[in-house]
C-alpha cells in the first residue's frame, strides 16, 4: 500500500527525461499513455485494497479501525484526483478544437 500512496504523490517523470533546467530535452521512453494507462492500474489497486479493508473489517479481520478508513480515504483521494485529470486533459482538448488554424 505504501507504494501506491509514494507513486500517487511523487512528481512523474518520464523514465529518460532530465529534471534539471539547463539539460538538453530527451527522448521520453514512456508514452504518455503509458503514465496514463499506469495511473489508472494504480487507482485501480488502490480501489481495490480500500474494498478489501472494507471486506476485512465486516468479517472482523481487520486488525484497527484506522488502517481502514486511511485505505478507504487513499482510494476516494486517488480517485478524485484521477477524475479531475480526466476534466483538465477534456477541457484541454476542447479548447485544442475550438482554436482556429
Amino acid at each position: 500500500m505504501n507504494t501506491i500512496k509514494n507513486s500517487l504523490l511523487s512528481p512523474v517523470i518520464p523514465e529518460g527525461a532530465s529534471s534539471s533546467p539547463g539539460s538538453s530535452v530527451k527522448q521520453a521512453k514512456s508514452s504518455f499513455g503509458d503514465i496514463l494507462s499506469n495511473l489508472v492500474t494504480s487507482v485501480n489497486d488502490s480501489q481495490k485494497a480500500g474494498d478489501i479493508a472494507v471486506e476485512q473489517l465486516q468479517s472482523g479481520d481487520a486488525s484497527h479501525l484506522h488502517d481502514v478508513m486511511i485505505a478507504v480515504e487513499e482510494a476516494d483521494i486517488s480517485l478524485r484526483m484521477l477524475v479531475q485529470m480526466r476534466n483538465k486533459a477534456l477541457s484541454a482538448y476542447e479548447e485544442i478544437m475550438r482554436m482556429q488554424l
